[in-house]
């Protein structure tokens, strides 16, 4: 393949290098050799994650928490240009301010819908096993270069403007791997048998309604546990999923899959475990509370979760 996964990571582990190099020579932050060494350690299971052994890579992650735990990750002060320039700039560029970040969904839907087939040389374009990461990667690229082209910028302002955004972050950059991780640690560890045996126990045999609940709850708790309904979905899938709804109730596998995760989204409004939904738009827009996003999504994720098991249990009692 031409453009691969591995080549993405690599681009970003580069990028969080010259983050950290900022950071360590930064003699604004007070904890700038911890916080340098912590996304030091990042760019490396990024750029070298296929090659480094998992036992080594779990070390590093290990320090990298503890950094976490003493306090060692702190904020930079960054120096910020005066509302009148950044007033000027956007009047010069006035709509255009916005190219980049369109740039980015609609070269991603681009590259993974009408490039995902291509070969040049006999070489696939995008790499088969994940195209639209592949995409999504390159459609960054261009919309970097592109904001650098109308703005003047350079690649080192850039990578600061990066840095920035990365500290702000923080901590929460780690979980969707984590997280990730997660979920097939609990699949292979047996939750899923743990909360089937559960549900047996508790749960009068033949109660739809009440394994429906069950189910739904389960998807949106785990989900707060996990951060992504991704990784609560085979947990439960195997817990109550199978067993119950498709095995006992005969319900529509394709049914139960769609609702399911419906419900482990409204968990994702509701934990801050969601890094890329809840954490990163308040660091993004500078709120003081920084679970403000969460606060103002729990009752419209209480009032779907509960139309989502009420949904469930008529599907299933339709048998359609």
């Amino acid at each position: 393949m031409i453009f691969s996964v591995e080549m993405i990571y690599i681009l970003m582990g580069i990028i969080v290098l010259g983050c950290s190099i900022y950071i360590l020579t930064d003699r604004t932050n007070s904890r700038r050799l911890t916080t340098g060494i912590f996304y030091l350690i990042y760019s490396i299971t990024l750029m070298f994650g296929n090659l480094i052994p998992p036992f080594y890579i779990g070390l590093m992650v290990i320090v990298m928490v503890l950094i976490i735990a003493g306090g060692g990750l702190r904020k930079s002060d960054h120096i910020e240009e005066s509302i009148e320039v950044k007033e000027q700039r956007r009047q010069r560029l006035g709509g255009r301010l916005f190219i980049p970040a369109i740039l980015i969904p609609v070269l991603t839907l681009i590259g993974s819908k009408l490039l995902g087939g291509v070969t040049i040389g006999g070489r696939a374009l995008l790499d088969p096993s994940n195209v639209t990461m592949v995409a999504l990667g390159l459609a960054c690229i261009i919309a970097i270069v592109t904001a650098m082209a109308m703005t003047r910028g350079t690649p080192g302002a850039a990578v600061k403007e990066s840095r920035r955004l990365l500290e702000s972050i923080g901590w929460a950059v780690l979980l969707p791997q984590l997280l990730a991780t997660l979920g097939t640690i609990y699949t292979n560890a047996g939750v899923g048998k743990v909360v089937s045996n559960g549900v047996t126990a508790i749960i009068p045999e033949g109660s739809l309604f009440l394994i429906v609940v069950i189910f739904c709850l389960g998807m949106a708790l785990f989900t707060m546990i996990m951060g992504n309904a991704f990784a609560a979905f085979p947990v439960m899938a195997a817990g109550i999923g199978i067993p119950f709804l498709i095995t006992q109730f005969d319900a529509n596998p394709n049914h139960i899959a769609a609702i399911s995760m419906f419900a482990g989204y409204c968990g994702t409004l509701m934990t801050p475990m969601a890094a890329n939904f809840n954490i990163v738009p308040a660091a993004l827009l500078d709120l003081k509370d920084k679970n403000h996003v969460i606060k103002v999504q729990v009752p419209t994720a209480l009032f779907v979760l509960v139309f989502n098991i009420i949904l469930m249990y008529v599907l299933v009692s339709l048998k359609v």
